[in-house]
């Protein structure tokens, strides 16, 4: 609902995505119990693990999302400032943003959605300070949570919004834009840590499909089956850990 407040913290896939992962999970796990095991009843015993794979889904979802309300903030920021600049007050500076990020990003986006709901909180006299707080703390986006630190100790100590907001708008684009130079430098360590963790997968099912024969002695025994699943084990290690890695921060 547009101006509703959002918990960003918590995040409930869609129908779609819901759809789309429980037809990964069947796939994954298909290919997984056709590798490893080529048996039908562990093939209902890995399934449940789809559980984990929904969680990782739903963080997924929630961590695009948090970077794509980050963006949507920071050009709020920009209207924001030139408005201030120009003489407004911060709070009808931030009503008037309402206009400009329905043209950026639609009347749906997230931004929209917080200015809109800071507008109907503003009408009952809420302290856009501490609604600027509130929106940092729920979505847990430490830029948003710093410009209302320091928007409120601006106000108790006099100092000049205009001139704060400029900076801060200034620092989070730079942030920013230093998020995607390093993303667009690990794009190819990325691409090759997807490579080296698909190899041996890919190594099985060619020796799989050459030379059958060749892991028969793994399937249908106890002792095989220990095996398989300390491979499988960590092969799982190897590629969340390669996922970790090339995962920067900023």
């Amino acid at each position: 609902m547009k101006g509703a407040r959002i918990d960003y913290k918590v995040y409930r896939l869609t129908r779609k995505e819901l759809f789309f992962s429980i037809i990964e999970i069947i796939g994954i796990t298909c290919i997984f119990d056709y590798l490893f095991y080529e048996n039908i009843y562990f093939l209902v015993l890995i399934f449940p693990l789809g559980y984990f794979y929904l969680r990782w889904k739903s963080n997924y979802y929630k961590e695009k999302r948090r970077e794509k309300l980050t963006l949507e903030f920071k050009e709020a920021l920009t209207s924001i400032n030139i408005s201030v600049g120009a003489g407004a007050s911060v709070e009808n500076a931030t009503i008037n943003a309402i206009t400009d990020m329905k043209r950026l990003f639609g009347n749906n986006s997230y931004i929209v959605r917080e200015l809109v709901y800071i507008k109907n909180q503003l009408t009952i006299q809420i302290p856009i300070e501490k609604l600027f707080l509130d929106l940092g703390k729920r979505s847990s986006v430490e830029d948003i949570e710093n410009f209302a630190l320091i928007f409120i100790t601006a106000k108790r100590i006099g100092g000049s919004l205009p001139k704060i907001i400029n900076k801060v708008t200034e620092m989070l684009g730079d942030k920013i834009e230093v998020k995607k130079e390093i993303t667009a430098s690990i794009a190819t360590k990325k691409m090759e840590q997807l490579i080296m963790s698909l190899m041996p997968a890919g190594i099985i099912l060619y020796l799989k499909i050459s030379s059958p024969s060749f892991f028969n002695i793994l399937y249908g025994n106890p002792l095989g089956i220990i095996i398989m699943s300390i491979v499988l084990g960590i092969y799982a290690f190897a590629f969340f850990l390669g996922k970790k890695i090339v995962n920067i921060e900023v």
